[in-house]
C-alpha cells in the first residue's frame, strides 16, 4: 500500500491511482494545492502494484549521451507560438501523419491544466508551448496502453516523472509508443494559478492596472468598471521580445456596463511577473521537485527536449533569438523518430551543450520563505479578505532571495552537480 509519509516522496504522477485493481486509492489536494494520493484501507488488497510503479520507490539508472542536437523549425508560425524551437509539433505531426495519437499537457475551461490527447494536427496544437503549473494526469496512462494494444502509434510527451510513471505502469516497452520528456526546473502549485487568476480577473474587473506593470487596453477610456471579465488566451512563454527575454502574457475580454466587449493585454517581462517570479525562485515549486528522483535521464523517456540556452555562446551563428530546441536521443526509439526530423540539424557536445541546462542533473533548491508562503496562503483561502494578504503581492514580497542565500544556494548547487556526475 502506497503511503506519504513525507512529501518530498511523491512527485504527484499518479501511476498509483490508475494501477490499483480495486480503485482504491484517490488523490486529494493538500493546503498547498499539491495532489496526493489517499488510501481506502478497507478497500485496500495490498497487492503492492500501487508502490512498484512509484517512480520515486523504482528509481531509473542515468543516462548522459555524447552528442545533442541544436534544431530550429523551419516553420515561421509554428516557431512563434513555440517555447523555444518548435520540435515537439515536428514529432507530432509524424506520429498523426502515422496514424497515431498525441498525449500532452493543455488547458482545460478554466485555464487550469490537464494532460489529455489528440488526433489530430490542428488539436495537437493545444499542447504547444509551455505550461508552469503542475498538470493533472487523469485517465491518461489507461488510455495510452488502451491505443498500444490496439496497435495505434502514441506520442506520450510530459514532465519526467510522468514519464517514468507511465513506464512503470505500462511494464513493457511498446514499439509503437514513443514518450518525450523536457528538462524540468519544477512544478508550480496549481492552487496559486488558480488563486493568481482569480486575482487578475477581479482587479481588472475594478479597473485596476495593478495586476501588471504593462497593461494595454484596447480602447483609450483609461479605467472603466467592467461587470464581467474572462480569460481568453494565456502564454508563458510570449516571444514577441525575443527567446531569451521572454514575456508572460494573458489576454482578457472583458463587458462594460454598457454591454460594450472590450479586450485587454496583459504583458510581463518574465523577471518581472508576480507569478514567474514565484516560479522561478522556486517559491512556489512541489516538494518532491527539492529531491527529483528522475534526473540524469532517469526517466527513460525514448527523447529530452529542452531549450537551448547558450546556444549564442557555444554556436553564435545559429542564434536568431527566436528559439533553439536542444534535442537528446535516448533510445532506439528516439532514434527512429528523432534522427530524420534532426538529419541536417548541428551535432554538438553534450559536454558543452549543458552548462546553460544544469537542471538536467539539478533539482531545485529549496526557497527560505516557502512555509512562509504556504502558510499566508491558507489564509488566504480561509478568508480572501484578509488586509494585506493576496496571492500577488505574497509573490512580490516572498519571492526575493537574500545575498547570502543566494551564494549558498550557488555552492550547494554546484555540489550537487559534481555528485550528479560521478554517481
Amino acid at each position: 500500500m502506497i503511503e506519504i509519509h513525507n512529501k518530498r516522496q511523491c512527485c504527484g504522477c499518479e501511476a498509483c491511482v490508475q494501477i490499483c485493481p480495486k480503485h482504491c486509492i484517490s488523490f486529494e489536494e493538500d493546503s498547498e494545492g499539491f495532489r496526493y494520493p489517499n488510501v481506502d484501507v478497507s478497500a485496500c488488497v495490498d497487492c503492492g502494484r500501487c508502490e512498484k510503479v512509484c517512480p520515486f520507490n523504482n528509481i531509473g539508472s542515468t543516462y548522459e549521451p555524447e552528442i545533442v542536437y541544436a534544431k530550429q523549425n523551419n516553420n515561421e508560425q509554428d516557431l512563434k507560438h513555440s517555447s523555444s524551437g518548435g520540435i515537439f509539433i515536428l514529432l507530432a505531426t509524424k506520429i498523426i501523419a502515422e496514424g497515431g495519437v498525441v498525449f500532452g499537457a493543455s488547458f482545460d475551461k478554466n485555464w487550469e491544466v490537464e494532460h489529455t490527447y489528440a488526433e489530430t494536427v490542428e488539436d495537437v496544437r493545444k499542447f504547444m508551448g509551455s505550461k508552469y503549473v503542475q498538470s493533472r494526469i487523469g485517465n491518461s496512462y489507461n488510455e495510452v496502453q488502451s491505443f498500444l494494444k490496439k496497435g495505434r502509434k502514441v506520442l506520450f510527451t510530459g514532465t519526467p516523472c510522468q514519464v517514468a510513471g507511465l513506464r512503470n505502469f505500462l511494464g513493457k516497452d511498446f514499439e509503437n509508443l514513443l514518450t518525450v520528456d523536457f528538462i524540468c526546473h519544477g512544478v508550480p502549485s496549481p492552487l496559486v494559478w488558480r488563486l493568481y487568476l482569480e486575482e487578475v480577473k477581479e482587479n481588472a474587473r475594478k479597473g485596476e492596472n495593478t495586476v501588471s506593470p504593462t497593461l494595454n487596453h484596447s480602447n483609450s477610456e483609461g479605467k472603466t468598471r467592467w461587470n464581467e471579465v474572462s480569460i481568453t488566451g494565456i502564454s508563458f512563454r510570449d516571444k514577441r521580445l525575443g527567446w531569451k527575454k521572454f514575456s508572460f502574457a494573458l489576454t482578457l475580454a472583458k463587458a462594460t456596463a454598457e454591454g460594450k466587449k472590450n479586450s485587454v493585454s496583459l504583458s510581463y517581462w518574465h523577471r518581472e511577473s508576480p507569478y514567474m517570479l514565484g516560479f522561478l525562485s522556486n517559491l512556489i515549486i512541489r516538494r518532491s521537485c527539492q529531491q527529483c528522483k528522475v534526473k540524469s535521464g532517469r526517466s527513460k523517456s525514448d527523447i529530452t527536449i529542452a531549450d537551448f540556452w547558450g546556444i549564442q555562446r557555444i554556436r553564435p551563428e545559429l542564434d536568431n533569438d527566436k528559439g533553439y530546441s536542444m534535442v537528446i536521443l535516448n533510445t532506439k526509439i528516439g532514434h527512429r523518430y528523432g534522427e530524420d526530423l534532426l538529419i541536417d540539424s548541428p551535432k554538438i557536445s553534450f559536454k558543452d551543450a549543458i552548462v546553460g541546462n544544469g537542471a538536467y542533473y539539478k533539482s531545485v533548491i529549496t526557497h527560505p520563505n516557502q512555509n512562509i508562503f504556504f502558510s499566508k496562503l491558507q489564509k488566504i483561502r480561509d478568508n480572501k479578505n484578509i488586509k494585506g494578504y493576496t496571492v500577488i503581492n505574497l509573490l512580490e514580497n516572498l519571492s526575493s532571495l537574500p545575498l547570502s542565500y543566494k551564494i549558498r544556494r550557488k555552492i550547494e548547487s554546484e555540489i550537487q552537480e559534481f555528485w550528479s556526475k560521478i554517481r
